[in-house]
């Protein structure tokens, strides 16, 4: 595979998909090296390909930990309003060369990701607002 330069493929990118801000694509390399880390711990070191569903676990991990309650209000700035778009972010980045996939690797493998609510906001909710949400409505 040849070598490619993350900025300028970042810029052929942006120029011809303006959905996602350049933070946004920046995020994803990001919380992809921590969801290897991540496995790679859990498979005492040894690397292997992360698969969507794996990713979009990691994204949430790295993005509560960068944004916290802020996450879905940064990913909205960012254009991103769905997992949905994680898988579009990261084809673009496969077809540029700047991420490689497998032949099972599909922009499907975002689709029924997680709900933002529930994955960013919630956690953050106070636990007054999570017993109310869980009692059953009497009637």
């Amino acid at each position: 595979m040849q070598e490619v330069n993350f900025d300028e493929a970042l810029d052929k990118i942006l120029a011809r998909d303006l959905r996602f801000q350049r933070d946004a694509y920046l995020f994803v390399r990001e919380a992809l090296d921590f969801t290897q880390k991540l496995i790679s711990k859990e498979n005492r070191g040894s690397v292997r390909h992360v698969t969507g569903k794996e990713l979009l676990g990691g994204i949430r991990q790295f993005a509560l930990a960068q944004f916290g309650p802020m996450t879905v209000t940064v990913f909205e700035e960012w254009g991103v309003r769905r997992a949905k778009d994680f898988g579009e972010i990261v084809f673009n980045m496969v077809e540029i060369g700047l991420l490689a996939k497998t032949e099972k690797d599909t922009r499907d493998d975002f689709q029924n990701g997680y709900d933002f609510t529930e994955a960013f906001r919630k956690p953050f909710w106070p636990e007054s607002k999570l017993q109310t949400e869980t009692k059953p409505v009497a009637g």
